[in-house]
């Protein structure tokens, strides 16, 4: 009895000099899980860290669902083969699956999120209508690491290009902008560690320029063309931007790249895909 009084009394000892002060551990899990929400995901983790409270904080679908696009469940539902099950998931799971490049419609799409950043999407060339692609006198289908889709298509020599495509994706309310990931040259094995580009086969590109074409569904055109003059390495030439105002209704996009100026022919050039980005990560991007 005497030592639990003595206790007490050390207890309101501390408390009147001040010796005990509230701290991070006291503050309530729901004021913690709002400022949660003001963090981007990758703060989230690290807060999570620092005690018990705000790891179970850091775990509430109130915290990921504001890091979650507006249409996720569109993207859940539609997009994801049949075997994900997303009714037994936190929203936390969702968001690291959607971070996931997620293949869609085929094998030769994928879409992912890009930290706080909205959805990107990657088409393959496979999806894509080539001229003469299925002719091995003019194009080569190579293995690749540096693509996301294990190929790039190799042009060694033709006297007309064009390459067409098309997507219909229910995207996030934002600003976009559309890419070819092209190379000017054919990777071969690694030397010494070192990825090595084989430049004897590309000629052409210098005499007229690659022209590139943007549309969308609700009207939105742009072009560029440029004249492709950096062999050895991957670049995303910067089609267009386009808008999109409403995420529950799909956007449709056509692009196209073209030379076809047949005085003279082109070759020696990769194709690996096209990509669309939020229009905040850049406007050309080496990749």
């Amino acid at each position: 009895m005497g030592a639990g009084f003595s206790s007490l009394e050390d207890r309101e000892k501390l408390a009147s000099d001040g010796s005990s002060k509230p701290g991070l551990e006291d503050l309530p899990e729901s004021c913690i899980a709002l400022v949660l929400t003001h963090l981007d995901p990758i703060e989230i983790c690290k807060f999570a860290s620092l005690n018990t409270t705000f790891r179970q904080a850091s775990l509430t679908d109130y915290v990921w669902e504001t890091k979650l696009p507006e249409n996720f469940q569109f993207l859940v539902e539609n997009l994801w083969d049949e075997d994900s099950c997303s009714d037994s998931l936190t929203k936390k799971e969702i968001f690291a699956r959607l971070c996931r490049p997620n293949h869609f419609g085929s094998s030769n799409k994928a879409f992912w999120l890009e930290k706080n950043r909205g959805v990107c999407v990657c088409i393959s060339w496979k999806d894509m209508k080539i001229t003469g692609i299925e002719d091995r006198r003019y194009w080569s289908h190579i293995s690749s690491d540096e693509s996301r889709f294990g190929t790039v298509a190799f042009l060694k020599q033709i006297w007309w290009v064009e390459v067409e495509g098309n997507l219909e994706f229910e995207f996030p309310v934002g600003n976009y902008s559309l890419f070819f990931r092209l190379q000017l040259g054919k990777n071969s094995r690694k030397i010494l560690g070192r990825r090595i580009c084989n430049v004897e086969q590309v000629h052409g590109w210098n005499i007229k320029p690659v022209q590139f074409k943007l549309s969308s569904s609700n009207g939105q055109h742009a072009t560029a063309q440029y004249f492709l003059n950096e062999p050895g390495k991957w670049i995303q030439y910067h089609v267009g931007d386009f808008v999109v105002e409403n995420s529950t209704m799909p956007t449709k996009l056509n692009f196209s790249m073209a030379q076809i100026d047949c005085t003279h022919t082109k070759g020696g050039l990769s194709l690996d895909s096209v990509l669309i980005l939020p229009a905040e990560i850049g406007s050309r991007k080496v990749g």
